[in-house]
């Protein structure tokens, strides 16, 4: 591969995730130095590798930008151990619990046995104090950027997660001169329960951003009375905001000064994970373009473009050929509190200009599930209850829709809606939904029109004056294995109480003892379309498979993914096969939402258990 390997890139100067200037002395967390100094948890972090792996799950304090807090650390560091595999080759990795409470680790996006899938009550029964876990997983079936994370409590907010790269058996499609790791995370001296309560007594509490009716000078009288109809303001974008948070890009501030090294002409590759609780951010290096040339470790071709918004839990790899002496590295959170920051630098401590953050974004109409709904005359009862195709309980099929080529049109800009259009609507009715949601306390909105908003870039950026990435432009750069017609469609709502903080999957909030879970065939194809009932961005994670983006690309290049963003108000669909047996974890990857609920079962039953359908090429 014409990338720069491990011992070039060590020997260039660069420590993965910061700055060795030649000739400079290393930081003390890069000169691998006591794991603890003083009872502190080290910022940054180490790499480990090889067939059999060591870490260590502690805790401590940390201090960023004058801030202290408790933490939770894995070889004494946060981010714990980049952690580098090797594809086609096993690994055992030693797991330690040296805290006093149970614990766990999730290698989110690798494909594993499902017992080796590290949720407690799961897939396994997880680490307890004092006792060592041994992950013995078999030849890896993949390459990529991944990350790995706690999947006990809240362990994840503080401090319990590291990145995960695994190189490739052969050449490496992405060619670049220079590799990098951008982890991207946020940091706070609360408590992960602290923020737990302030939000179930006020969703609204971290949301520093508040407008009041003067400054809403845009909205009629009418629509501000919507707003309150809602108990939201339409700047409520995330339940938990700068205002709390420092954002962090491998662990520093944004004042830390985090450095990444190039040289003139050269190419550079960034793996950026966001292992973030609660945070989306947007990407950009001002006065450089941005190729996209992989999603969650899968490859895809190439997309140039100038900004992209990363959910929680997702990964992206981009390239990018610097210039000047400096650049900055941006990731302002998706609500604009604030920013993650690095920089690109020609020499030791050069700075770019870094930019301002932008003003804070509105939610717009389509955030209620209005995008594209004729406003001034309603007709509610014969309203399509899909917008782009009729709704379907779960296990139903409409084969009409099954063809790949039909894709219904997105919706991509603000919707308005004049006062008269709104007079009498019930964002409340729960007739609109099919009869297998739960209705109750945990539903207090029901999207009225839930388009496929897998054309947006993402809140806030849909006026931006630059080229932006969606979910539209990925195209799988391999042609997909599974590529056939499902056998059937579901369809799943993401539900929730805004005011109450309550959370769900179809109204209903997870239960381990009376949920039954969503039960798949061996190898069986199906449809899966997602609707968002709640006016928030949701990032859902399926465990131990890769999903299909239903995103208008040809079947066999539908772009490969672990985590979907489902825009608020709309929907998102995917192909999933399901060819890997057990139990898996499906929940939103937003922590504080799936605490509170939205998380679910799926079985896949054993191979052979089931008459399986016919199947194309081999395993993934």
């Amino acid at each position: 591969m014409q990338a720069m390997n491990r011992r070039n890139f060590m020997g260039s100067g660069i420590a993965t995730g910061g700055l060795l200037a030649a000739g400079a002395a290393a930081p003390a967390w890069a000169r691998g130095a006591s794991l603890h100094h003083g009872g502190m948890i080290r910022t940054g972090f180490d790499e480990v590798s090889g067939r059999d792996i060591r870490l260590t799950v502690g805790e401590g304090m940390r201090v960023v930008q004058g801030r202290r807090g408790h933490a939770v650390a894995v070889n004494g560091t946060i981010p714990g151990p980049l952690v580098r595999l090797k594809e086609g080759e096993p690994v055992r990795i030693h797991v330690t619990n040296a805290l006093q409470e149970d614990t766990s680790v999730h290698w989110h996006g690798l494909l594993v046995p499902f017992q080796f899938d590290g949720v407690p009550g799961v897939s396994f029964p997880g680490i307890r104090p004092g006792e060592t876990f041994v992950y013995d997983l078999p030849a890896i079936r993949q390459s990529g950027t991944y990350w790995w994370h706690s999947h006990s409590g809240l362990q994840e907010q503080s401090g319990h997660y590291g990145p995960l790269v695994v190189d490739p058996a052969g050449p490496d499609p992405i060619q670049a001169d220079r590799d990098y790791v951008l982890l991207l995370s946020e940091f706070t001296p609360l408590h992960g329960h602290t923020i737990m309560e302030k939000l179930k007594k006020g969703e609204a509490y971290f949301n520093m951003q508040q407008r009041s009716w003067a400054d809403d000078y845009e909205l009629t009288d009418e629509e501000r009375r919507m707003w309150a109809r809602m108990r939201m303001m339409p700047t409520d974008i995330t339940d938990v905001s700068g205002s709390t948070y420092t954002y962090l890009a491998n662990g520093m501030g944004p004042e830390e000064g985090l450095e990444y090294l190039f040289r003139p002409g050269e190419r550079v590759r960034f793996r950026v994970m966001n292992g973030s609780a609660m945070s989306f951010f947007n990407i950009r290096i001002p006065g450089a373009k941005l190729t996209i040339v992989a999603a969650d470790g899968m490859a895809v071709r190439p997309v140039e473009v100038d900004e992209f918004q990363i959910g929680t839990a997702e990964t992206y790899d981009f390239l990018v050929e610097p210039t000047g002496e400096a650049m900055a590295v941006v990731a302002e959170s998706m609500d604009r509190s604030g920013m993650a920051l690095a920089h690109l630098v020609s020499r030791p401590g050069a700075r770019a200009a870094v930019p301002a953050l932008r003003e804070p974004p509105l939610l717009t109409m389509a955030a209620m599930g209005m995008a594209g709904m004729d406003h001034g005359g309603m007709d509610h009862a014969a309203m399509d209850h899909g917008g782009d195709t009729a709704r379907m309980g779960h296990g139903s099929m409409d084969h009409s829709t099954m063809g790949h080529g039909a894709i219904p049109a997105k919706t991509t800009a603000p919707e308005t809606m004049s006062a008269a259009g709104m007079g009498g609507m019930n964002m409340r009715d729960t007739s609109l939904l099919p009869p297998d949601v739960h209705v109750g306390p945990g539903i207090d909105m029901v999207s009225m029109n839930p388009v496929d908003r897998m054309g947006d870039p993402g809140i806030g950026l849909d006026e931006v004056p630059h080229r932006v990435l969606t979910y539209e432009d990925l195209v799988a750069l391999e042609a997909n294995r599974y590529a056939r017609t499902p056998s059937r469609q579901m369809e799943i709502h993401l539900t929730g109480n805004m005011e109450r903080y309550m959370w769900s999957f179809d109204g209903k909030k997870f239960s381990a003892v009376t949920d039954d879970p969503i039960r798949f065939a061996y190898n069986e194809r199906v449809r899966v379309k997602l609707v968002n009932d709640t006016m928030m961005a949701h990032p859902i994670h399926l465990h131990g498979h890769f999903f299909e983006l239903v995103n208008g690309a040809p079947a066999e290049h539908q772009p490969l993914k672990n985590v979907v963003i489902v825009q608020p108000g709309g929907s998102a669909t995917f192909d999933l096969t399901a060819n890997e047996e057990g139990d898996w974890a499906f929940h939103c990857h937003l922590l504080y939402h799936m605490h509170s609920g939205m998380f679910q079962i799926v079985t896949v039953a054993p191979k052979g258990s089931e008459a399986e359908e016919p199947r194309v090429g081999s395993d993934r």
